[in-house]
């Protein structure tokens, strides 16, 4: 890493002129090496491309790996819906390896969706949603009629 921050200010001083022309013209007619241009060793600049070469293929297999998971979203949420399946997608997903899977939020998001629809399907959940039966009112109607019948058993009882 310090070599990096050497090389490129040694590169900003050179730019400002205060390195000289002759010098510049030298470096320039005198070698042809990639290495000596950057001001490095031979073996500085072979590990130097190798780090380069390193950290463009880590982000490479990040960029896709975040691109299967997108796909794999995009796959979960068309078999949710219904929805045509995408050629694109699953070409994404067999690029990363076939090992890709949700992201954890949005796993435990899928799994509280999962739990909601399994609570509609139980059998309390059906008599819920029947439309013709309205729990409120019939919850009204049998609270009236004990009070008629209450009010009834009152005026015919003497001892109540």
């Amino acid at each position: 890493m310090a070599f990096l921050m050497k090389t490129m200010i040694s590169n900003q001083v050179k730019n400002l002129g205060l390195g000289g022309r002759s010098e510049e013209k030298k470096e320039e007619g005198g070698t042809s090496d990639p290495a000596a241009a950057q001001g490095m060793t031979r073996e500085e600049y072979e590990e130097y491309q190798k780090q380069v070469i390193e950290e463009k293929m880590e982000r490479d297999a990040a960029f896709t790996q975040k691109k299967a998971e997108r796909a794999c979203l995009r796959v979960h949420l068309r078999e949710k819906y219904r929805l045509p399946k995408s050629e694109m997608d699953e070409n994404q997903i067999q690029m990363a390896g076939d090992d890709v899977d949700l992201p954890e939020d949005l796993r435990k998001m899928v799994d509280e969706d999962e739990e909601e629809e399994e609570d509609k399907d139980s059998i309390l959940g059906q008599l819920q949603n029947l439309q013709n039966m309205d729990l409120d009112t019939i919850k009204e109607k049998a609270q009236a009629t004990f009070t008629e019948i209450r009010q009834t058993a009152e005026q015919k009882c003497s001892v109540m």
